[in-house]
């Protein structure tokens, strides 16, 4: 048989199919559980914050929060996010609404909630633009969960600062105060410890997405950082001696709608002095809106507190609302025997719609009633929150003051050894909103590592040690009075030093890493050759 010159080639072997890599798991809960978990997660954040303060929560509350958004598209993460924030802006601001009605105070939880859930768009971006990369990769378990951090704590960062000075009051960080993590806020400023706990849920999350316990090691990051938050001991400040500080609770009717005469406030916190007559101390403080006149223009006022400086034998810090030229500014002032020696401080930023209407020409045309009961502006002040007593430097915050970084880090950086906190919570008697603030207190101590006195007109009023333990107090609804010895401290904590530039930062990480993530997306997605959704199935 002849042989042909050329034989046929035997046919190829079928090509063999590259197992694709498994990435994240293309999975995301339908749209009514995705809302349903969202509502859970915005209450069990206020569960976790005062008065409640179960503040494990916190890290539940995020996790279900961020798997909520896995797989939402732009206006299904608008949606979700919104639902968390009117559940937990609802239930946690419910004390506005106090005397005022509910109009106020759905206007305050609609805003934050809308503002809350616009800031869950990118959040849920970033899940999907990093979605094809490898499930058990580098970039899904180290990448992700900081970015993801970086996006909800620069959200935190904006909604304190915008719109009219924002409302930074409720924040992942002040969660903490009651457990054991409070201490890394003298480290990295509560806007920092926001971020480490994002960083853990995140991590988590990532964790599970990549098999969960069939793959251990991916949970390696979330329980580094968690050991190194549990670890970490308060940033050590210098003991610089003690400071006697007599401090009243007037229960004056210092509320909108108390009925009173004029002098009746003043009456009412001089009397509740009486009782620290002839005993030593360094400063007297009363709380804010402790005088119903200004001392700089009344004379009457003036000779009244010229009294209660001469029988405590002590500088009196007193805060009243006072005029210079055509501006109007709640001041805490330290009035002291000698004219020449008095000092003072004006509040950074009244409180819109309480001590201010912004726009009011605009609001007046939508509740003309409730704007025509704010006759007086306030101007923002902008002398230092401190003063000088002696040798010794006092740093101060008004009211909600305590909530603003900058006034409490200012402070600090100006010498304080101190802090006094002068509120009046009269308008929410019977509300959480005074045990909110009180934590806000409580962390500023630790995250300063100072003492603070927190002294309100209606109670509670608290001393706080340098360790955010409330020593000593007045309940609510009580004229008291009380002398403290509290420990002075100087040196400045890492949250002090590095607070702004770190608050910057995360602002600054948001805006360049997603659209960083968005590029590595649409790189990815041409040299896949495909321009499919990141999730076939995902819902709205």
């Amino acid at each position: 048989m002849r042989t042909p010159l050329l034989t046929p080639a035997p046919a190829a072997a079928p090509e063999q199919e590259t197992p694709p890599r498994r990435t994240v798991a293309a999975w995301s809960l339908p749209v009514w559980a995705a809302v349903l978990a969202s509502a859970a997660a915005g209450l069990l954040l206020d569960f976790a914050s005062a008065p409640v303060g179960w503040w494990p929560l916190t890290f539940v509350s995020v996790a279900v929060a961020l798997v909520a958004l896995i797989g939402r598209s732009f206006g299904g993460a608008l949606l979700v996010g919104t639902v968390f924030g009117a559940v937990f802006f609802a239930t946690h601001l419910v004390w506005v609404g106090e005397f005022l009605g509910p109009v106020p105070w759905l206007a305050l939880a609609g805003l934050e909630a809308v503002l809350f859930g616009a800031g869950a768009v990118p959040i849920a971006l970033a899940y999907r633009w990093t979605a094809r990369y490898p499930a058990r990769g580098l970039v899904q378990l180290l990448v992700v969960p900081p970015l993801i951090a970086v996006l909800w704590t620069a959200r935190e960062v904006v909604m304190g600062a915008w719109p009219y000075s924002g409302f930074p009051w409720a924040r992942l960080g002040m969660t903490q105060v009651g457990g054991p993590l409070a201490e890394v806020a003298s480290w990295t400023s509560v806007t920092g410890l926001s971020l480490l706990i994002v960083v853990v849920c995140a991590s988590v999350v990532q964790w599970i997405r990549a098999g969960a316990i069939r793959f251990m090691l991916g949970l390696h990051p979330a329980v580094s950082v968690a050991v190194l938050l549990v670890v970490t001991p308060q940033f050590p400040t210098a003991p610089a001696g003690e400071f006697r500080v007599g401090w009243v609770q007037g229960n004056g009717p210092t509320g909108y709608f108390d009925d009173k005469a004029p002098g009746d406030v003043l009456a009412a916190q001089t009397a509740a002095t009486v009782p620290l007559y002839g005993q030593p101390m360094d400063l007297l403080a009363w709380p804010e809106g402790g005088v119903d006149a200004d001392p700089l223009s009344d004379p009457a006022a003036a000779k009244a507190l010229d009294r209660v400086v001469r029988s405590a034998e002590a500088p009196l810090l007193m805060n009243a609302a006072t005029t210079r030229g055509d501006d109007v500014f709640n001041t805490s002032l330290l009035w002291t025997a000698d004219p020449t020696d008095r000092q003072w401080h004006d509040k950074v930023n009244p409180v819109p719609f309480g001590e201010y209407v912004p726009d009011r020409w605009f609001y007046e045309l939508i509740v003309p009633d409730l704007v025509g009961l704010i006759q007086r502006e306030y101007t923002p002040g902008t002398n230092p929150p401190i003063v000088q007593v002696g040798d010794v430097r006092v740093g101060l915050a008004i009211c909600f003051d305590v909530i603003y970084d900058a006034v409490i880090w200012e402070a600090a950086r100006a010498g304080a050894e101190m802090l006094v906190f002068q509120t009046n919570n009269a308008d929410f008697r019977g509300t959480d909103e005074n045990l909110q603030q009180l934590a806000f207190a409580r962390m500023r101590a630790i995250e300063t590592g100072r003492a603070v006195v927190n002294v309100s007109t209606v109670g509670t009023s608290q001393v706080i040690t340098p360790d955010g333990t409330t020593v000593d107090s007045i309940g609510v609804d009580t004229a008291g009075a009380s002398i403290s010895t509290v420990p002075l401290r100087t040196g400045l904590t890492p949250a002090v030093i590095l607070g702004p530039w770190l608050t910057a930062l995360i602002v600054l990480a948001a805006a360049g890493a997603l659209p960083a993530a968005w590029f590595s997306h649409r790189a990815r997605t041409r040299a896949d050759g495909t321009d499919r959704p990141t999730y076939p199935g995902s819902q709205p």
